[in-house]
């Protein structure tokens, strides 16, 4: 089964190996922006970084296992050095399926921001529904339906830094982006 514009599967997925170095900086770089701000939410025991903006765009820069990849790892990485390790499984997961998302549905030819925001905004529902399940699962519905609104500001924030980062990005340095 074919997934997407590229015709390559979730299992065909591979790893460029000259790509790793540069998987792990921008993994390194998300995780510094996402621990420089931390906006602490008492009532879902959670809180909100600058992580989407990192995660955002390397998935449309590098599309997958690039957005994967640094989704993954960096909302692990951030939950752990944040002291918030309760988190760490679930944003493995959310974080890397935000960005699996993101990087599945950018085409090579949508740097423009109308044929981003649609990527965007489903990698944002994807973080938003997996947050308010595993907020709903570790504290009760309560807080998961509380979680929500600070998770789409978070979102909401990375698409309107992620947009003109990305636009700008792809016309300085066009290369930088797996077409």
């Amino acid at each position: 089964m074919a997934w997407g514009m590229s015709g390559r599967g979730l299992l065909d997925m591979h790893f460029n190996k000259r790509q790793l170095p540069l998987l792990a900086m921008l993994t390194a770089l998300t995780v510094a922006l996402s621990l420089l701000i931390i906006i602490p939410i008492p009532a879902t025991k959670g809180f909100v970084t600058l992580c989407e903006v990192g995660i955002y765009t390397t998935a449309i820069m590098l599309r997958n296992p690039g957005g994967l990849t640094v989704g993954a790892l960096s909302g692990l990485l951030i939950d752990l050095l944040s002291g918030y390790p309760e988190w760490c499984l679930f944003s493995l997961i959310i974080h890397g399926g935000q960005g699996f998302v993101v990087g599945h549905l950018t085409h090579s030819d949508s740097m423009r921001p109308k044929q981003l925001i649609i990527p965007l905004i489903c990698g944002s529902i994807v973080m938003v529904a997996g947050y308010f399940l595993a907020t709903s699962l570790l504290f009760g519905w309560a807080a998961g339906i509380a979680s929500i609104f600070s998770n789409i500001v978070q979102n909401g924030l990375g698409i309107v830094v992620t947009i003109p980062l990305v636009t700008s990005l792809s016309r300085i340095r066009p290369q930088l982006f797996n077409h």
